[in-house]
């Protein structure tokens, strides 16, 4: 989606946080490690954008103006006073999490993971809770005691589950394909 004015339209700055509120807090939780503190981050990022009526040039790309600001503003926190005196993090760890190489694995992962769980979404709710437990890496065995069913449902509604699901996810295979 190409949002062009997201600091003075309200519906177009409302459809992009609808869209990317998800993937770009599971992105910050790559770095800070914490639920909410993701989730407060990412609403900063877009309050920024808002309050300062932020206009991006029309070559800049907002999901990754978006994704490199996520990033920052985790970056800062963990330089932060307040997170060293409480995570006593090694300076090598934060200048890892500061590299190209870890924002650009991290964003593919935020993105793939937002493309699984939608997909998941679709799928009938027997299916999907077995589906989400799987993901959630249970066993078999532990999924079908969780859910008080038979090993061998388990298995049958991970079948039906994957075989609805080949067809949507089958266009990013390809980025997937490194995280199965």
């Amino acid at each position: 989606m190409l949002y062009k004015n997201l600091s003075s339209d309200r519906n177009e700055y409302e459809e992009c946080f609808n869209e990317l509120f998800t993937p770009l807090c599971l992105f910050a939780y790559s770095y800070v490690r914490d639920g909410q503190l993701s989730k407060d981050i990412v609403q900063d990022v877009f309050m920024v954008i808002w309050k300062k009526k932020i206009f991006l040039k029309p070559e800049v790309v907002l999901k990754s103006y978006l994704y490199t600001s996520v990033k920052n503003k985790s970056l800062d926190y963990l330089k932060s006073k307040y997170h060293k005196t409480n995570c006593k993090l090694v300076n090598g760890n934060l200048e890892a999490l500061g590299t190209n190489d870890f924002f650009l694995r991290e964003m593919v992962v935020s993105e793939v993971s937002e493309i699984v769980r939608s997909a998941v979404k679709t799928l009938p709710p027997k299916c999907k809770k077995v589906i989400e437990l799987s993901l959630g890496e249970l066993s078999n065995k532990a999924i079908a005691e969780e859910l008080s069913i038979s090993l061998n449902t388990v298995k049958t509604q991970k079948r039906l589950a994957y075989k609805k699901l080949r067809p949507l996810l089958k266009e990013h295979f390809i980025f997937i394909l490194p995280f199965l």
